[in-house]
């Protein structure tokens, strides 16, 4: 029988005696390590991981399979991610275990006869899925910089798999959102809208037989053997395009980092197949002779020069990224200064920009947020971003048989059509286009942030298009404004992705006239009600580490000692 989605088995409703065992803890200053990640039951296993000796990269491996259980929309073993790693000596690296395109996979398998999109093929259901990265990556990186034997650090994620723990609110609100798509994309469910409530006590015995495996045998124990038949067989019964080759051939890639200078900072962020790194820098470079603080936060001034250094670093980023193992992605020249000054020889104070003024700069050669991120520091000083992802809400919505975890709707982040937006409004063109083998674009944008060559911020976020966006704006809040970290990571947002030719704003953000202000230049504005999840960690000048969850989600949590 096939069983559907995060509740293989529900052992009791609670509804006479709801329980949590957990409470987030928003903001708190550490003396020695901090973790921050999107549930308290995640970060707590990160939290006994350093207590027991483990490094940052150890903790990162074990708050992965451990969100992988309890934080199944966006925590996964069925998609990929990515981790930036700056040891507390040494030079910075970045891991790339992002999901591929299938052998199988074409350039126009999203269209349909007349060459237009046909909705949902790329975003539910089998034919959504990419290659998972996640398995390969964490194994990469403990392979190369773990310190705690593999073993100790997947056992708190079997704990919860095959011992249980309760729903939180927020999660069984997610639960019955998606409760038809789970029921259309799998053949039975064991629980209903009214059976899931806040304090549901849940197991999850075929993802903790998964773990096992994966503890047994390392990445084999999920690409080879009885996890990779399961995973192709549930491919086979829906129409999906992975094969038990593709799993074998996966490999996550080490890469160099991007890195840009800002005034007595240093940006660390991630090249592509992130779109983030390259972005957030040509974002800050845009911006830094210009005197914001001055401006003032959320100034007229200071907002359309922000949304005019967004407008130009999407357009390229629509023009030129990509996977650069399979298109020429020019990073040198979108990085270099004198160009990123020539970007902005046109911004104008006294009038609106426009998207259809603003294309890419060099030569030619719908809001979701289930991403999620964790922002680690050890008390040896080394320091772990990762963010990781199965696109939407529990991807697509396909769970493994047998398996117990759901697969990842990474093809909707191609490029279905160059120049046809994917579900974030994103467009892309021939850089970004479907190919086997290929990674797609993201926005997921972990960053490190140096000052003076020393270790001064760890942050990141889900929120598909408007990650990068909130990592440019939290920093700011800190270096520019002045705010301390809880401050700057709840402080309402802005948006612009040059395409649709729109600023989006939080209900709370742009006060004071700026929105009538910049109204009156041209600027056509669009309410949401959050964007982008930030979990960040600062270095304090004493040294102690002020770790902030954002409170747009109500499950992200800090954790330390």
């Amino acid at each position: 029988m096939k069983y559907l989605p995060l509740l293989l088995v529900l052992l009791f409703a609670c509804r006479d005696k709801p329980r949590i065992d957990y409470e987030a803890q928003k903001a708190e200053v550490f003396d020695h390590a901090a973790v921050v990640g999107p549930h308290p039951l995640a970060t707590e296993v990160g939290l006994d991981i350093l207590r027991q000796g483990g490094n940052a990269i150890d903790a990162a491996v074990a708050v992965h399979f451990a969100m992988a259980v309890v934080y199944p929309r966006a925590g996964n073993i069925g998609g990929g991610g990515f981790l930036v790693y700056r040891p507390a000596s040494g030079e910075a690296i970045t891991l790339d275990y992002r999901e591929t395109a299938p052998a199988a996979a074409s350039r126009d398998m999203y269209l349909d006869s007349a060459g237009n999109v046909a909705d949902g093929l790329s975003t539910l259901g089998h034919l959504a899925v990419g290659v998972p990265g996640t398995v390969a990556g964490i194994a990469s990186m403990h392979e190369r910089l773990g310190s705690l034997p593999w073993d100790v650090l997947v056992q708190p994620a079997i704990d919860l798999a095959v011992g249980g723990y309760h729903l939180s609110a927020s999660e069984v609100d997610r639960i019955k959102r998606y409760h038809a798509d789970f029921a259309a994309q799998n053949t039975t469910t064991p629980f209903s809208d009214t059976t899931v409530v806040p304090g549901s006590q849940v197991q999850q015995p075929e993802l903790g037989a998964t773990l096992v495996r994966i503890q047994t045998d390392g990445r084999d124990g999920f690409y080879r053997g009885e996890t990779a038949a399961l995973i192709a067989a549930e491919m086979r019964s829906g129409g999906g395009l992975i094969t038990v080759e593709d799993l074998a051939a996966y490999q996550p890639k080490w890469k160099a980092p991007i890195k840009k200078e800002y005034k007595d900072y240093t940006i660390i962020s991630m090249p592509p197949s992130s779109s983030g790194g390259v972005a957030l820098a040509q974002m800050t470079e845009m911006l830094e002779d210009y005197p914001l603080a001055e401006y003032g936060f959320q100034s007229p001034r200071a907002t359309q020069l922000t949304v005019e250094a967004m407008r130009r670093a999407y357009a390229d980023r629509a023009e030129y990224l990509g996977d650069s193992d399979f298109y020429p992605v020019p990073v040198d020249s979108l990085l270099d200064d004198a160009y990123l000054r020539d970007r902005m020889a046109d911004y104008r104070s006294d009038t609106a920009g426009t998207s259809t003024a603003i294309v890419a700069g060099l030569m030619p050669m719908k809001e979701t947020f289930e991403t999620t991120h964790i922002s680690i520091v050890d008390s040896l000083g080394n320091a772990v971003s990762i963010t990781t992802t199965l696109n939407g809400n529990f991807g697509s919505k396909v769970m493994v048989d047998g398996a117990g975890f759901f697969l990842n709707n990474e093809m909707d982040d191609f490029s279905a059509k160059p120049g046809v937006p994917n579900m974030f409004g994103l467009v892309g063109k021939e850089a970004n286009a479907i190919q086997p083998g290929k990674r797609m674009l993201s926005s997921m944008t972990p960053t490190i942030v140096e000052r003076e060559g020393e270790l001064f911020m760890v942050l990141g976020a889900p929120g598909g298009s408007t990650i990068i966006t909130a990592v440019l704006q939290t920093f700011l809040n800190v270096v520019e404004f002045g705010m301390d970290l809880p401050e700057a990571v709840g402080a309402p947002r802005f948006h612009h992705q040059w395409l649709p030719d729109q600023i989006l704003y939080e209900s709370a953000a742009l006060t004071g006239g700026t929105i009538d202000s910049l109204t009156a230049l041209g600027y056509q504005f669009r309410e949401v009600e959050s964007m982008a999840v930030i979990k960040a960690i600062l270095v304090l000048p004493d040294g102690r580490l002020q770790a902030a969850a954002d409170p747009r989600n109500a499950d992200d949590d800090v954790a330390g000692y």
